[in-house]
Parts: C-alpha cells; structure tokens; sequence
C-alpha cells in the first residue's frame, strides 16, 4: 500500500508532554467501526462501564530501560562523541542499537560511556563494535554481561524519551515514572507500551469489580518503533525483531476466557503485535518466547484480538497501518479528524482511542 495515505497533518501544540495527571483522567475516544454512534467522547475512567464482564485485558508488562547511551568512540588517539540507542538485546553481552552519527563507527572500534576528552574512567561502560547495519543500526559487543551490564546500563543511561518530546524539553527526573506502566515489571524496552500508561490502582479495582480479567505479556519494545517508514510501499517497509513472551498459562487463560465468549482487549499495539505472533489460524494461543518481526497492515487478518486501546499514533507509522488493519483506514481517518477537531493530545503522553468493531460485543 502507499504509504502516504497514512499521513495526516497534526498541530504541534497537540503534542503532549506530559502525560494527564491523574493518567486515568486522560480523554478516551471510543471507536465503533459501523456502530451508532461511531465516535464517542469518554474519560479513560469510564473503561470499566465500557467493557463487559468476562472481558479480558491483556497488559505488556515490560519496563523501559535507561537505553540512551552518550559515549566517546576511540580511534587510535582520536576520540569523536556518539549517541547510542539500545532497542535490542541479542544475549548477555551484545546489543543491537542505533547509532548518532552512525558513520563515526567502524566494525573493531570502541566505545566508551563514562569517558571524557577519550580518556577512559574507572568504572566506565565499554563495547566492541561488532558490526554496522543499515539505518544507522551497529551490534555493539559489551565487556560485561548478565546483571553486570544491566546494572551499568541503569547507571550510566537517560530515558529514550521519543524524539517528538526529546526535541522540545529536556529529559528529567519525573520521566522516570511517567515513562513506565503500572504493570512494568520485566526490563528490557528502549520505548514504553503507552496504551498501558493510563492504569491506575483506581482503574485496575474499577476493573476487578466489573469482572473483567487482566493478564501480562511481555513484548520488550525496541527503539524501532520511533522510526517513520521511509519507504514509499508498505511491502518494501522491514521491521526490526523484538523479543517477546507469552507463557503458556496466559495462553490458556485467554483461550478459556475467549470460549466464555469474553473479548480478548489488547493494551496497545505491542500487546497486538505479540497476541497476533502467537495465535494460530483458528484463532487459538500458544505459549510463544521469542523474537517477532510481525507487520501488520491492511488485509492481515486479526485472530487473537477483539477489541484494542491504544494512544493516538504518527503519521506514515507502522502503528497507524496496524490501527487502520484493525478498524478500516477510513474509520480511523475520521477518528483522527474527530480528535484534532476537538484537541485530544497525541502521542507517546496524551490520550487514547479504544477500538470496539461491531460483532466483538460478546461471541
């Protein structure tokens, strides 16, 4: 498909940067493709009163790690600053990440967090570049491993913010709790599932006494998600692998729940992404812990979720491509129109849309 009919133009002051406080005060823009009416204005509190009980929401409960790394690069007696985004964990020392600048780096070279003038401190992060990839991707070769490196990366790294707020106000303390769920538990994302960002302990009880049931996914979010498709043709769009985890008693949870005829609701496009990697043609889960590369586009078939919430997205993204997969490009065009229209906020902090096709009421 072509990738500009994806596109839309967004008034910069609806970008938000900070997120609603509480976050269960955020606005919800309630989608029914086909229904009547089709659009309706609501509050992320009203959740429960939209739900049914037997409903299961499915929640990705991985943490966002301090993944932006600023290193020197030493060549010989040279040393030159690089910018390092982690957004993929091969094994306990190598990590995929994106490189600023990028060409600054050759395959053997060093780099170091925590280094001055290219003088390396004691107690400073180091890697090996391993290798360079397109897009200014590098494999980076870390000299710690396993709890080490984890403990250094906490240490020596900022919030990877997405560039949209980076690029209007600095990085500071509050992020570090606004920028995580309520159900983080699992480190390993470079970018928070920001549909899971509205939770509150008020919302969660609201949602108990309804009857609707909370199960968690993992699906480490990489940096790759910030990226905008620069292709022309979805078909020639790759995306890049993010590591995920489906544990065989919430695939079973969910399968029960669905055949109660309870709808499976997905926390975001990454607990999508994840559901849909892990479900088979009839529509059935399975335990799945692994890599994913799924890209969803208009005409992929939906056989793990029902109904989805989700933040409102960039344009030409792949998440706008999955959204409009899910409820109709020209649904989610006149969403889109509805929200700027009446000033909801986007993005990475602002308010959400909860996608109900009709026939998802009840199977």
């Amino acid at each position: 498909m072509d990738v500009s009919l994806f596109d839309f133009d967004l008034p910069e002051e609806l970008i938000a940067l900070r997120p609603a406080n509480p976050r269960d005060s955020a606005r919800l823009l309630v989608v029914r493709p086909g229904g009547t009416p089709e659009l309706e204005d609501r509050l992320i509190s009203d959740l429960p009163d939209l739900l049914a009980p037997g409903d299961a929401l499915v929640v990705n409960a991985t943490r966002v790690i301090p993944a932006r790394l600023r290193a020197v690069r030493l060549r010989g007696d040279s040393a030159a600053r690089v910018e390092l985004l982690l957004h993929q964990r091969l094994d306990g020392a190598r990590w995929k990440a994106f490189a600023r600048p990028a060409k600054k780096l050759l395959p053997g070279e060093r780099v170091v967090v925590g280094a001055e003038g290219g003088a390396c401190l004691l107690g400073a992060l180091a890697a090996t570049v391993e290798s360079r990839g397109e897009g200014g991707e590098v494999t980076l070769a870390f000299d710690l491993s396993g709890p080490d490196l984890d403990l250094a990366i906490a240490r020596a790294g900022e919030m990877p913010l997405p560039p949209y707020i980076e690029g209007k106000r600095a990085t500071d303390a509050r992020d570090g709790e606004d920028y995580q769920t309520l159900f983080a538990r699992e480190p390993g994302a470079v970018a928070a599932p920001t549909a899971g960002l509205h939770f509150t302990p008020r919302l969660t009880q609201a949602l108990d006494r309804r009857g609707v049931s909370r199960h968690e996914t993992v699906l480490h979010v990489g940096a790759g998600t910030f990226l905008p498709v620069k292709v022309d043709d979805t078909d020639d769009h790759r995306m890049h692998f993010e590591n995920g985890v489906l544990e065989a008693g919430t695939a079973e949870a969910l399968n029960a729940a669905r055949a109660a005829g309870g709808r499976l609701v997905a926390v975001g496009t990454t607990s999508t992404r994840l559901l849909e990697s892990a479900v088979d043609p009839d529509g059935r889960l399975s335990a799945f812990d692994g890599a994913t590369d799924i890209f969803i586009t208009p005409g992929v078939p939906f056989r793990a979720v029902d109904a989805l919430l989700t933040n409102f997205h960039l344009p030409r993204s792949t998440l706008m491509m999955l959204i409009a997969a899910f409820a109709g490009l020209d649904v989610v065009k006149r969403a889109y129109a509805h929200a700027i229209a009446e000033r909801y906020r986007f993005y990475s902090y602002g308010d959400a849309c909860l996608f109900l096709p009709e026939g998802s009421s009840r199977r």
